[in-house]
C-alpha cells in the first residue's frame, strides 16, 4: 500500500505541474462561459458568432475532457487506497497503471506551449526556382501533405490554387483541421524544400534541383486575436479568372487585401461572392501577420517589418535527393531516412516528431 501511496502522490503531483503549464484551470473558465453563452435564447441570431463559439466550445472540450477523466481517476483509486483493503491492491496497481500510462500520452500536450498551437492551419506552397520541375515539386508536396492529412484522419479544404504552365502548380493553399495542435505539430515544416532528382521534362534526362517554399500559418478566424486597423488595409477588387464558357466571372468578385506598414497581402477568388472572398483573404492576411509576429518575436503588431522573401528562399530545411542516392535529409535536426518515397507518400510523422524533440 505504502509503494501505490507513493506512486499516486507522485502522479498527482505531475498533473498538478503539467496543468499549470497547460493552464488548464483558465481553459476551463473560458469552457464554462462559452456554454453558458450557448444557454442563452439569443445564441444563434448572431449566426457567425455562434458558429465560431461552438467550434471554440469544442476544441476545449477536447483538451480539457482527458485531464478532467484522468484527475477523476486519480481521486478514485485515492478513495479506494483509503479503505486499506489488501484484498484489492492488485485492482489498485492496475488501475494506477492505467492512469499513468495515460498521463504519459497527455503529458505530449506540454510539447505545444505556443500561443497559437493549438489552432488549425493554413498551408500554402510555392513553386521556387527551377521551371516546371519546381512547379512539378509544389504538386508532389501537396501530394505528400494531403496524404498526411488522410492518414491521420485531417479534413483538407483547397482555399485557392494556381495551376502550372506545363505541369504541376504555381501555388496553392490548404485548410487543414479536424485534429488537435495542428499548428503546434505542423509548424516546423515551414520552409524551403529542396528536391534532387533526374529531370523528366528534360530532354537528356539530366540531374535537376528544384525548390518550393512551404508556408505553415496558424489560422486565425477570431478577429480579436489580432486586431487590424482598417486605415492600415488597402482592398482591392478584381475578375476571377476562369476556364472559359461559363466559368468566366463577369463580375468583380476576387479580393485582394493588403496591409499597408508590412506590404503583406491575401488574394482569394475562389469563393463564391465578393463578400466571402473578402471575409477568407482577411483570415488569411491575420494569419500571416500572426506568423510574422512569432518570427520576429514582437507583441506590438506596429513592430513589426516586412518579410525578408530572399533570405526564406535562400535556406532550406530538408532535402530530397532521389539521384544519385536516395534519401530524405532534416537540416536542422539531422533526422534522416533512405526510404524518400515513403515519406512522400505523407509518412512525415517521424520528421514532425524529431522537430519537436529537437
Amino acid at each position: 500500500m505504502d509503494e501505490l501511496r507513493k506512486r499516486l502522490e507522485n502522479l498527482r503531483k505531475q498533473i498538478t505541474q503539467a496543468g499549470e503549464r497547460l493552464k488548464l484551470e483558465s481553459l476551463n473558465s473560458e469552457l464554462d462561459d462559452l456554454r453558458a453563452q450557448m444557454q442563452k435564447p439569443n445564441f444563434w441570431q448572431d449566426r457567425q458568432h455562434a458558429q465560431q463559439a461552438s467550434k471554440r466550445e469544442a476544441e476545449l472540450a477536447r483538451r480539457v475532457h482527458p485531464w478532467q477523466e484522468l484527475s477523476d481517476s486519480i481521486g478514485d483509486i485515492s478513495d479506494l487506497l483509503g479503505l486499506n483493503d489488501d484484498s484489492i491492491l492488485s485492482e489498485l496497481s492496475a488501475q494506477l497503471d492505467r492512469a499513468e500510462s495515460k498521463f504519459n500520452e497527455l503529458k505530449n500536450q506540454l510539447k505545444f506551449q505556443g500561443p497559437f498551437d493549438d489552432h488549425e492551419v493554413l498551408l500554402s506552397i510555392h513553386s521556387g526556382a527551377g521551371g516546371t520541375d519546381a512547379q512539378d515539386w509544389a504538386q508532389m508536396l501537396l501530394r505528400m501533405y494531403t496524404r498526411w492529412a488522410e492518414k491521420n484522419r485531417l479534413q483538407v479544404r483547397t482555399i485557392d490554387q494556381s495551376a502550372g504552365e506545363e505541369a504541376g502548380i504555381k501555388s496553392v493553399t490548404l485548410k487543414i483541421s479536424g485534429g488537435e495542435f495542428l499548428y503546434g505539430r505542423l509548424g516546423g515544416e515551414h520552409g524551403v524544400h529542396r528536391l534532387v532528382r533526374l529531370s523528366p521534362f528534360n530532354a537528356d534526362n539530366l540531374r535537376q534541383t528544384s525548390f518550393a517554399k512551404v508556408e505553415v500559418l496558424p489560422l486565425i478566424e477570431r478577429p480579436e486575436e489580432i486586431q487590424l486597423d482598417e486605415k492600415d488595409l488597402k482592398i482591392e477588387t478584381f475578375r476571377a479568372s476562369g476556364h472559359g464558357g461559363q466559368s468566366v466571372n463577369t463580375t468583380d468578385s476576387a479580393v485582394r487585401v493588403t496591409h499597408i506598414p508590412t506590404g503583406i497581402s491575401a488574394s482569394i477568388q475562389s469563393e463564391r461572392s465578393q463578400l466571402q472572398n473578402r471575409e477568407t483573404a482577411l483570415g488569411i492576411l491575420r494569419s500571416r501577420l500572426v506568423q510574422l509576429q512569432l518570427e520576429q518575436h514582437t507583441k506590438d503588431l506596429a513592430e513589426i517589418k516586412g518579410p525578408n522573401q530572399s533570405a526564406e528562399w535562400g535556406s532550406q530545411i530538408r532535402s530530397y535527393v532521389l539521384h544519385p542516392y536516395k534519401q530524405v535529409k532534416d537540416l536542422r535536426t539531422g533526422y534522416e531516412t533512405s526510404d524518400p518515397q515513403t515519406v512522400l507518400d505523407g509518412e512525415l510523422n517521424p520528421f514532425i516528431d524529431a522537430y519537436l524533440e529537437h
